[in-house]
């Protein structure tokens, strides 16, 4: 038997005993959990929150684990390894998969949210979604995900050396990036309303730009750009209202991407979407080469993550500490569990 937290329903974890699972298939390995990030979905699951979420539900999807043992096909992996785990998986491999679009596969699932996730000490997966990372502290290896995610927003943006960028938001994807669009632009400004997340900001990236939310967003940004606006706007936010601005605040010409999801619609003026010429995209999940791309900037020293972790909890009293993540006078940016 092992220990696994299942979220019951809203706002009740509960630590269980669960059968240790099955040897893995040819194409699989097993994985023990070392290290867990918090995510939002998480927070806002516990909540009651967070769309298409069904409850009884293991969480957790940003993952840092050792390969304990390996399918007879597994070829790219070995026993000891420590690994970053892409949580998202395609049941069928539909047209969007033919395409190289592992991201929004029709029947994807991911882990943590339609299917149990990494809040258990062991579990196996399909081994083409584990990426050996050994040269990586188990904390950068749990950040890969969530890094991967601003990666694939700015990959999406296709942004260039000259591009202004505005990123909406400041919570962790938010922050993830920002340091990935400082990797493609000269200028990268951050939109915020919460103070201590900008706080952080302006000291971690010296070089960015912190606006405060406000009534004259618009009008800050040209007089902070001589009468010009981004060129490019990531809204991480998944807010209503704030995804709809963005029409406002980028330039003529430009290009917005969502990264932040809002169930419900979005409504804007045709007028100015046609008259600015917009390019408007969405961002979902990452893809293999995001998490690539991370493990080679990571181990590079390209991407730092100093300070990004500010809260550290134990899997053995997560069920009891978990709702401390809520507390504002917390103020957490991101959250890891220890295994």
């Amino acid at each position: 038997m092992m220990n696994a937290i299942v979220l019951e329903e809203p706002k009740l974890l509960k630590k269980i005993e669960k059968n240790y699972p099955e040897k893995p298939k040819s194409y699989e390995v097993l994985l023990k959990m070392r290290r867990l990030g918090i995510c939002g979905t998480d927070l806002h699951a516990f909540n009651g929150k967070q769309p298409f979420f069904t409850y009884p539900r293991i969480l957790g999807h940003e993952i840092a684990a050792e390969v304990v043992e390996i399918g007879a096909e597994v070829k790219h992996l070995k026993i000891g390894d420590l690994c970053a785990v892409m949580p998202y998986r395609n049941q069928e491999t539909d047209q969007a998969v033919r395409r190289g679009k592992t991201n929004c596969g029709s029947t994807l699932s991911v882990l943590g949210v339609h299917e149990d996730g990494a809040m258990q000490e062991y579990f196996v997966c399909p081994a083409d979604l584990v990426f050996a990372a050994n040269e990586l502290s188990l904390d950068q290896i749990a950040m890969i995900e969530p890094l991967a995610i601003g990666s694939h927003a700015v990959e999406r943006a296709g942004i260039q050396a000259d591009d202004i960028v505005l990123v909406i938001g400041a919570g962790p994807i938010g922050i993830g990036t920002v340091m990935m669009a400082l990797l493609k632009a000269a200028q990268v400004i951050v939109l915020d309303m919460n103070e201590n997340r900008l706080t952080y900001i302006a000291h971690k990236f010296p070089s960015v730009t912190c606006i405060q939310l406000n009534d004259t967003v618009e009008k800050s940004l040209k007089t902070l750009l001589n009468g010009d606006l981004p060129t490019v706007v990531l809204d991480a936010t998944g807010n209503k209202e704030s995804m709809q601005k963005c029409l406002e605040y980028v330039a003529a010409g430009g290009t917005i991407v969502y990264i932040g999801l809002f169930i419900g619609d979005i409504v804007f003026y045709d007028p100015l979407f046609h008259r600015k010429e917009i390019t408007l995209k969405s961002s979902r999940n990452a893809v293999a080469t995001d998490f690539t791309k991370l493990i080679r900037l990571l181990k590079a020293g390209l991407v730092d993550i100093d300070g990004y972790i500010t809260h550290r909890l134990q899997f053995e009293t997560l069920d009891q500490t978990f709702p401390q993540l809520y507390l504002p006078e917390a103020q957490v940016i991101k959250a890891v569990v220890a295994f």
